[in-house]
């Protein structure tokens, strides 16, 4: 991955062959999109049903109560056939509960992937247009503007006041100011590249012009996306635990199944009878409602978390957060709701409540959605957001007020001022 964030801005322009103002013409972002592939993660393919099926199978529990059917069945001469019924109903069950709570995480998940802007402002063949995010290309000039959700890793050309949220990405929950500055030493962390916007980070303030440097997995967050599929799914605790009960339980029966036969064949007994004898012995002692009991408590493990607005893709995982002892993190914005809250005002005497929360309000570039259960959507600046959502509360409509006290003049936040005003 090419340190853009440690060149020139011509050398950036000059090395992706765009122009600031004409950007890339139509017929070469084809060529482009066809040598660097469409603007999106990769994801490994689902697997089919059988094969989904068949992997339930491979649980070593499960291959315990399999041997047991198989051995019911074997020991009774095919006459007691209900034992086998019952133990290949209850992995049948397991298996479809396990299969489908995989499927809700998967749509899950597959909602929260799609939650990526649609359409991304590019300069092409000179002119401005909404292209689908997906067909970005390096080279593209974006325009980006606060709230707008940033389509791809960017090199900035130009910035008035620009402010992204990268808490996603570094953990850093506070905004970062973002500008069109020169070469940063190529060592320069990743939370500290003022010239770059990562992809699936938000901007929050200001606007900029910018130049695609990477897509799809050559981006930061395609890099993390491709570690994670390397790494594969590991096995929870609880599997552990689960595989070395069913080893032990499976070396106990056999041990004393052989003892059985061996004292049985001492004693003068029939070699068909000692048999039947043993193995009648294992059947009984393996617990074929364990794994059932196991799935019943992890999914409703499951269905509790989801009511906490969590999504477990696979059901052992749910154990796996009771067994943590220690969670160790730098920031708190990525484990709390990484909203910022207005909780109380002081003033003067306590008057001028509605005076302030309307200034607040006012003096505010948060973008104000509405939802059709009355809820509301802030995108912008988080302080800035939390006082618009003050105000909401106190019945005070963001986007009413300035339709009755439009904007007529401003005067915007300068770290010399330490302040943002506005004329009304």
């Amino acid at each position: 991955m090419s340190a853009w964030h440690a060149k020139r801005t011509e050398e950036v322009l000059k090395e992706l062959g765009t122009g600031r103002r004409s950007g890339l013409s139509e017929a070469e972002a084809g060529k482009r999109l066809g040598r660097y592939g469409r603007n999106e993660l990769e994801h490994q393919e689902p697997e089919g049903m059988l094969r989904r099926f068949l992997a339930q199978m491979r649980d070593p529990m499960i291959l315990v109560l399999l041997a047991a059917a198989i051995l019911s069945l074997l020991a009774s001469g095919g006459e007691d056939w209900i034992d086998a019924v019952i133990i290949l109903v209850i992995v049948v069950v397991n298996a479809i509960i396990s299969i489908s709570q995989e499927d809700s995480a998967e749509k899950a998940l597959e909602a929260l992937r799609n939650m990526s802007a649609p359409l991304a402002k590019v300069i092409r063949d000179g002119g401005l247009r909404r292209v689908e995010t997906a067909f970005l290309v390096p080279g593209d000039i974006l325009q980006l503007e606060a709230g707008d959700l940033v389509p791809a890793d960017a090199r900035v050309l130009e910035a008035h006041s620009l402010k992204a949220d990268e808490s996603s990405m570094t953990g850093e929950s506070v905004p970062v100011s973002k500008e069109a500055c020169g070469a940063l030493p190529a060592d320069t962390p990743l939370g500290d590249r003022r010239n770059m916007l990562l992809s699936a980070t938000v901007i929050t303030g200001g606007n900029c012009t910018c130049v695609v440097t990477g897509t799809g997995m050559d981006t930061e967050v395609g890099r993390i996306a491709g570690m994670l599929m390397e790494e594969g799914d590991g096995e929870t605790p609880l599997q552990r635990k689960m595989a070395e009960i069913s080893k032990t339980l499976s070396f106990v029966c056999l041990c004393v199944c052989a003892v059985m036969f061996g004292v049985g064949l001492l004693q003068g007994k029939e070699l068909l009878d000692m048999f039947m004898t043993a193995v009648s012995l294992a059947v009984a002692a393996i617990p074929e409602g364990l794994p059932a009991i196991v799935t019943i408590v992890l999914a409703l493990g499951v269905q509790r978390m989801v009511k906490r607005g969590a999504i477990v893709k696979r059901l052992p995982a749910v154990e796996t957060l009771g067994c943590a002892g220690v969670i160790c993190s730098d920031k708190t914005g990525t484990l709390t709701q990484n909203k910022m809250t207005v909780v109380d005002i002081w003033t003067i005497g306590g008057r001028h409540r509605q005076e302030c929360l309307t200034i607040g309000a006012l003096c505010n570039d948060t973008v104000l959605t509405y939802s059709p259960g009355g809820e509301i959507a802030t995108a912008g600046d988080p302080t800035e957001a939390a006082l618009a959502a003050a105000a909401w509360r106190e019945g005070l409509d963001k986007n009413e007020l300035e339709w009755s006290q439009p904007r007529r003049a401003e005067l915007p936040f300068d770290s010399e001022r330490k302040l943002m005003s506005t004329v009304h």
